[in-house]
């Protein structure tokens, strides 16, 4: 078989487990993952049989583990990019049911929205250029559902291939004006109770560290990134798993908030 053969064979494997809602498992032995090449080959063609399933288009992308802690998680020392699903986008205070997924994660970002393409190009993109591509930014959750990984055996490869596992995000207010975003400290809080906070400096020292991260991920492919995509930047503080109902709110001071509502 193939290189390409056995990439898209391992995409309908992804696929099929996840419309039968099993857990998550890495590819081992004959179908282990050599390199990130080959997990994001893998990603490509999962989203494109999730893409005619669902029969709607990418409107962004999530960059994951972009801060130490959240790198600590799974041990590795750079970022990694999923595909964000139009139909997955939400706005604040939307209702979300665990019973929706597998095992439901949320994340609290800083999100941007580009006011201008960062299209494939052959020398990198510097932190300027793609400052001057966002028109936007606001609080924002992520959405993931890790379909109850074992961490201690999952791999980055087998990880990014499944889409990063990125299951949607949850939009704030849009701003257009903001102050520096390293220095913004968010506050995450359950039914009120403060639970954690962060600063925008712990994703990667600054959102557009991340974004600038990207554009140099996609700028040798062919899609790039284009005017009106939407990108969760990274979590500023570890993933929470709600294992009740419960609303989660998120500030960021100067940006503003946004808030989701767990239900069973």
């Amino acid at each position: 078989m193939t290189a390409h053969n056995k990439n898209l064979s391992r995409a309908q494997i992804l696929f099929e487990r996840h419309r039968s809602r099993k857990p998550f498992t890495p590819f081992i032995g004959t179908d282990a993952i050599e390199d990130v090449g080959d997990a994001y080959a893998i990603q490509s063609a999962l989203v494109e049989l999730e893409s005619a399933h669902l029969g709607v288009a990418t409107a962004g992308y999530k960059i994951g583990l972009t801060s130490p802690r959240m790198q600590a998680l799974l041990n590795i020392d750079s970022p990694i990019a999923g595909v964000v699903f139009s139909n997955r986008i939400h706005p604040s205070n939307v209702e979300i049911s665990r019973r929706d997924y597998v095992n439901l994660g949320i994340e609290c970002e800083i999100a941007v929205r580009l006011g201008r393409d960062l299209a494939p190009q052959s020398d990198p993109f510097d932190f300027a250029s793609v400052a001057r591509a966002v028109d936007a930014v606001c609080p924002a959750f992520e959405l993931v559902d890790d379909r109850s990984a074992d961490y201690s055996i999952t791999d980055i490869g087998s990880l990014i291939a499944d889409n990063s596992w990125n299951a949607g995000v949850v939009l704030g207010e849009w701003q257009t004006q903001w102050s520096d975003l390293d220095k913004l400290e968010g506050v995450v809080s359950r039914n009120g109770e403060v639970l954690d906070r962060g600063h925008g400096a712990d994703v990667l020292g600054h959102p557009f560290i991340a974004l600038r991260w990207l554009a140099n991920h996609l700028r040798t492919g062919t899609r790039g990134l284009k005017i009106g995509d939407i990108i969760a930047t990274g979590s500023i503080v570890p993933t929470r798993v709600p294992t009740e109902n419960e609303t989660c709110s998120f500030v960021a001071a100067g940006l503003g908030s946004v808030t989701v509502v767990i239900t069973d």
